[in-house]
């Protein structure tokens, strides 16, 4: 990506920042349970991170955890193999991303799954649970079920939330009734719903469903989508974050 089309993303990125401290709502009530969590929260995923730079309340950090593949009957665990370090009073939840082949999708696998998950909310590191899984149609009720066992388990300090493709949180709002707090919309690597996405949202529209309007997730490389003001933003980064690129960031931003 040119310096041009870099610094025109960030200053887009920021005023969408700064609008969550200007404007006069707070987060939507159905993201009240993650109030406590900053602005900004920087995803983490599988690979060598050390994010001991970052101050407490200038951002969080969604780290990638886990791994998890339904294949046939089957239920592989697959643990972080990175190291990740932050420092002491950043405010981070767990990441799990979860995969299919030709799954069977029972309820034994859903609570296989939410078993190995268990040891994640007997510690003090994280606030929350973010699941990160493109379910089909025919994967839906599955996901549901999964959230439900979820929910029942995990300890009600902790909130769950789950990244969400557009198209789910605009015409076709699947996901209204699952029991979360959070739904963040993928803004990036949309595929072919990426233009009418696009263009809903630049004609000053917002998502239908109620738990997709307190975040949005975007990419450092990707062209910046509009989105309506006082959403907390999820940066992904395709490269390993580092001291310089989160300085870079935070002087685009004015902060």
């Amino acid at each position: 990506m040119d310096v041009a089309r870099t610094r025109l993303l960030w200053v887009a990125i920021g005023v969408a920042i700064v609008s969550i401290h200007a404007a006069a709502e707070p987060l939507s009530s159905a993201g009240k349970s993650y109030r406590g969590l900053p602005a900004i929260m920087l995803w983490a995923w599988e690979r060598p991170e050390d994010l001991r730079f970052l101050e407490p309340g200038e951002a969080g950090v969604a780290a990638y955890v886990r791994g998890i593949r339904v294949a046939g009957s089957r239920v592989q665990i697959l643990s972080r193999r990175n190291p990740l370090r932050v420092p002491q009073g950043i405010a981070q939840i767990a990441v799990v991303r979860i995969e299919t082949r030709h799954p069977e999708l029972t309820a034994r696998q859903a609570q296989e799954i939410v078993a190995n998950l268990a040891d994640l909310w007997d510690g003090n590191a994280f606030q929350g649970l973010q699941i990160d899984f493109d379910a089909g149609v025919g994967e839906r009720d599955f996901y549901r079920g999964l959230l439900r066992c979820l929910r029942e388990a995990m300890p009600r300090p902790w909130s769950l939330s789950i990244t969400a493709l557009g198209s789910w949180c605009l015409g076709d709002p699947w996901i209204r009734d699952l029991p979360i707090e959070d739904a963040v919309p993928m803004l990036f690597r949309m595929g072919p719903d990426a233009r009418s996405i696009r263009s809903a949202l630049a004609r000053g529209g917002d998502f239908s469903v109620g738990i997709a309007r307190s975040s949005v997730g975007l990419s450092l490389d990707e062209r910046p989508v509009s989105f309506p003001r006082g959403r907390r933003i999820y940066l992904f980064n395709a490269h390993a974050w580092t001291k310089r690129t989160y300085l870079s960031m935070k002087a685009r931003l004015g902060r």
